[in-house]
């Protein structure tokens, strides 16, 4: 199982960063570069703990999708799942932000399993190095948002 522990400091308190951590708003910074969308269950505003999440998009020419369930919620302090996609990645992911001073800080972790002996080795030999590149640009993206600077 590759675990993928990140860490993004930001100008802006707690609270902006944590505005970020909604349903309308995750698209903005989480998957951009799959034009991702989030289906959500009943169509809630926020997430809650139970919830299923959908997160749709396009990779190359590929239609991506996870589908995820809330695990843990408490507004602009932390959000986690558990996921699992089309090709049967599987896993949690999770976003913890602190107030640091008059800026703040979010610790993601990112833990999934690739299935098959093949997945396996394909992640220690390739994916584990994209994913890591992903989880950075969506946090950079994310504080430029909470910065205003997006």
């Amino acid at each position: 199982m590759a675990k993928i522990r990140l860490l993004v400091h930001i100008a802006a308190p707690r609270n902006l960063g944590g505005a970020f951590f909604v349903p309308q708003r995750m698209p903005y910074w989480y998957g951009r570069e799959m034009d991702s969308r989030f289906e959500i269950q009943r169509g809630a505003s926020e997430f809650q703990v139970g919830l299923k999440v959908r997160v749709v998009g396009r990779l190359a020419k590929r239609e991506v999708s996870l589908v995820g369930v809330v695990t843990a919620y408490e507004r602009a302090r932390l959000l986690e799942w558990r996921f699992r996609d089309a090709y049967g990645v599987g896993g949690m992911q999770s976003w913890e932000i602190e107030q640091v001073g008059a800026g703040s800080r979010v610790h993601m972790r990112d833990e999934y399993e690739m299935p098959g002996r093949m997945g396996k080795l394909w992640d220690r030999c390739f994916m584990r190095y994209a994913v890591v590149a992903r989880d950075r640009r969506d946090l950079e993206r994310l504080r430029k948002f909470a910065e205003g600077k997006g």
